[in-house]
């Protein structure tokens, strides 16, 4: 059984945030991906780009980061290379200055050391699921998805609790900046460019910049020199540090991309344990746990795409890449190919093998997340199952007007407890 029947007509303009608003165009990406994998549109607000649609596509550019760079950016907009420099994290970097930055904090979030967060996560799902579920109705985007991952972000940064709700609001303000929901300084509609030297083109990214500043100060006063910010400071093997510029960037992403993919990737589960039959009973059964966080974020796709950009001149599927074009990875349309998944439009929880890309995996750039992500989405579904009989929806859903962030932003549900 089907429980997302996309409406679009199959032509969908994917440089326009509102082809996305009432979700991702998925007839528009079947058609590319039969007719036209590596296919070029024209932008009304830059250069144009190559859309490249197929599974088996993306998983072997994504490997080429010498032909396809991150270099000039991981968004369809143009930047000046002044821009690209002010607002690059190690995400729009290659090589050795990727995995320069990465080495320094890759071990905080290796599996291991993940896995002893467990107990953690599950502390803080208690008293979130608790409050939003004696509700009986409520928005599960608000009230669960998102208060998940701001709390754990909160346990990673050192952030007094207090300030998460803010932080969260400004992360929102960076990632989802073509959104007048989440932010009054919408780009795609409005002059933003007192800002195009702050992350996103947003005045969100000054606010967090003063903010991480700040942090950092009362943190070395009070002599507390643990955790991820910390280790992102420290010299490398020959004594060199990031610079003041990349250490803000870095505390910009983290604040938006470690609350983003995950509240999402829930947002989009409990959307579907509300409309498939089977899916809470498959859950309450204990059986599926190995796989099921991987069919979410499958089914999620909240990294809608990410640009490389030609460092040369390469022909793909007839097509003629000219160096310097703009090249899209689009992952939402990979995680729906028919050629890689059976019944895509389908939740399957216990599908294996699951090779989704909603995590950018077999590249460099892999998210850096990734296990702390898995882990989250299934230790809150774990919870919410074993609390609930049933489940549905309470209105329609609304989603992200942005073609770079999938998500559903209000989930309105209605739960019978046990």
């Amino acid at each position: 059984m089907t429980i997302w029947v996309p409406e679009d007509d199959g032509y969908a303009d994917l440089g326009k945030h509102d082809s996305f608003a009432s979700g991702a165009p998925y007839n528009t990406f079947a058609r590319m991906r039969a007719e036209a994998p590596c296919h070029w549109s024209d932008f009304d607000q830059g250069k144009g780009y190559w859309s490249i649609t197929r599974h088996a596509d993306i998983v072997q550019m994504i490997r080429d980061t010498e032909t396809f760079s991150s270099g000039q950016g991981i968004r369809m907009e143009d930047q000046t290379p002044e821009e690209y420099m002010a607002r690059r994290t190690f995400q729009e970097t290659d090589g050795s200055d990727h995995r320069k930055v990465r080495m320094k904090v890759a071990k905080a979030f290796s599996p291991q050391v993940v896995a002893g967060f467990e107990d953690q996560i599950r502390d803080l799902c208690h008293p979130i699921l608790d409050a939003a579920l004696e509700k009986g109705e409520f928005c599960a985007t608000r009230e669960i998805a998102r208060e998940l991952p701001m709390r754990m972000l909160g346990q990673i940064l050192g952030t007094p609790e207090e300030d998460l709700p803010w932080l969260v609001d400004k992360g929102d303000a960076l990632m989802a900046n073509t959104d007048p929901d989440f932010t009054d300084h919408v780009a795609d509609k409005l002059d933003t460019d007192a800002y195009r030297l702050m992350p996103f083109n947003s005045p969100a990214g000054a606010e967090l910049y003063e903010y991480a500043r700040d942090l950092m100060e009362k943190k070395n006063a009070a002599g507390d020199t643990s955790g991820i910010l910390h280790l992102i400071l420290k010299p490398d093997e020959n004594g060199e540090t990031i610079s003041e510029t990349e250490f803000r960037n870095f505390f910009c992403l983290l604040v938006a991309a470690g609350n983003d993919t995950t509240r999402y990737s829930i947002a989009a589960g409990i959307q579907a344990l509300a409309r498939q039959p089977g899916l809470l009973e498959e859950m309450q059964s204990g059986e599926v746990w190995g796989t099921a966080p991987d069919e979410i974020v499958r089914w999620a796709s909240p990294a809608t795409y990410f640009r490389r950009t030609a460092t040369r001149d390469v022909e793909v599927h007839g097509q003629q890449i000219r160096a310097g074009d703009k090249v899209l990875y689009w992952f939402v349309s990979a995680n729906r190919d028919t050629e890689m998944f059976e019944d895509p439009y389908k939740l399957t929880l216990a599908r294996k093998p699951n090779r989704q890309l909603g995590w950018g995996q077999g590249g460099p750039h892999v998210c850096l997340g990734m296990h702390l992500a898995r882990l989250e989405v299934r230790v809150l579904f774990e919870e919410l199952v074993r609390r609930i009989r049933h489940i549905e929806p309470a209105g329609p859903e609304a989603f992200v007007r942005s073609n770079f962030v999938g998500g559903i932003k209000r989930l309105p549900v209605r739960v019978t407890l046990n």
